[in-house]
């Protein structure tokens, strides 16, 4: 009996350990294959983008690019940054107190977490409200909006997730490893008020900066959507402004599906005693949050211009094309019967000229305009 035990034991525990290493192995592949896919599509983008930057010549498209570009960048930089550590951490099979008995790597990993999850939202914002004052308020955007200001305003923006990133570190609460052992953020749970204001203020200025993008994408879709129904102003740049609204509403949608869990499991897990449970939840809402860098690139390389025509022509000879040259047949045959009609009432006018031109007989009238 205290054999078939011991057997039975020694199954369980073969059948946990070949269970935990096949789940590490699954998510050092998920970590490759999103760091590559991430690096991959964040350089494309990157080189479309400058390309558009050194081409455009357009001031209020050049401060959009400029920001576009930054974020990009960044996205860039926390997909190689923290996926090389997130490897590096695996290979070592997550024994932290062997390789980083002073926590060093540790607090790194946790500031690279916060500065590039912070600035992706706050560049977010900050587009948002540049093309909203530059669609609302033309002059104003065009005299005082430099591409000198913008530079410096990006600056400010990656020295402020900075900073947020570092308190944690001068105020002397390192970042610590979290339970699954892969990762390392803000010490979670309520210990002192210290350990709560770090990952509230890291939450809060994230949910701040999407409803600032929210509240300006609004404002500058229905300012667009009016001006083309009344047919009055920013006329010229109209395609290029719903263009870039089209993208900004794309990294909208994308950031607050992607880093909206996140965000309010950090407000919930500061303020609450953690269980296994909420570290599960955790984890699977960080992995949503990796997914907004490879997302934000895509809409750059697809809600452009010209693949958005092309996909509208494409749409056109598939689905509408026929109904369309009917419509313009028609449109065409009643304008012309109805100017020879206006000729034809005209009192300079003969009959010689109009055997001449072969008119028909019978007019065909139309009770409503064609455009």
């Amino acid at each position: 009996m205290s054999g078939n035990i011991t057997v039975t034991l020694g199954l369980s525990a073969v059948n946990s350990s070949n269970t935990t290493r096949t789940r590490v192995e699954l998510s050092v592949i998920v970590s490759i294959i999103s760091m590559t896919v991430g690096i991959l599509s964040n350089s494309l983008a990157l080189f479309i983008l400058v390309k558009a930057y050194r081409r455009f010549k357009l001031k209020s498209k050049a401060s959009f690019l400029l920001f576009a570009t930054g974020l990009v960048v960044t996205d860039f930089l926390g997909h190689l940054i923290n996926g090389s550590i997130v490897l590096h951490v695996y290979c070592l099979h997550k024994e932290w107190e062997r390789f980083d008995p002073q926590k060093v790597l540790c607090g790194f990993f946790g500031a690279s977490m916060v500065f590039f999850g912070l600035c992706p939202l706050l560049l977010g914002s900050v587009m948002a409200v540049e093309r909203c004052v530059g669609v609302t308020m033309p002059i104003f955007h065009s005299t005082k909006v430099t591409s000198r200001h913008m530079k410096k305003l990006l600056a400010v923006i990656w020295l402020s997730a900075m900073l947020v990133a570092l308190l944690p570190i001068l105020a002397g609460k390192p970042y610590e490893v979290q339970k699954s052992g892969s990762w390392c953020f803000f010490k979670m749970g309520k210990s002192d008020w210290l350990d709560v204001f770090f990952p509230m203020l890291f939450s809060v200025l994230g949910l701040l900066s999407l409803a600032v993008s929210i509240l300006c994408n609004t404002v500058t879709g229905v300012t667009l959507i009016r001006s083309k129904m009344k047919n009055q102003g920013h006329r010229k740049g109209t395609s290029h402004h719903f263009e870039m609204i089209c993208q900004l509403l794309a990294i909208m949608l994308v950031s607050c599906i992607c880093w909206g869990p996140f965000l309010v499991n950090v407000i919930i897990g500061s303020t609450q005693t953690q269980d296994d449970r909420s570290y599960e939840r955790m984890l699977l809402a960080v992995r949503m949050a990796t997914w907004n860098q490879i997302l934000d690139p895509w809409v750059y390389i697809l809600l452009r211009k010209a693949v958005l025509k092309k996909l509208f022509l494409i749409t056109k000879e598939c689905c509408g094309h026929k109904v369309i040259s009917i419509y313009k047949w028609n449109c065409s045959s009643i304008k012309g019967s109805m100017k020879d009609s206006s000729i034809s009432s005209r009192p300079d006018f003969s009959v010689s000229s109009s055997v001449r031109k072969s008119t028909p007989n019978t007019v065909t009238h139309c009770s409503a305009p064609c455009t």
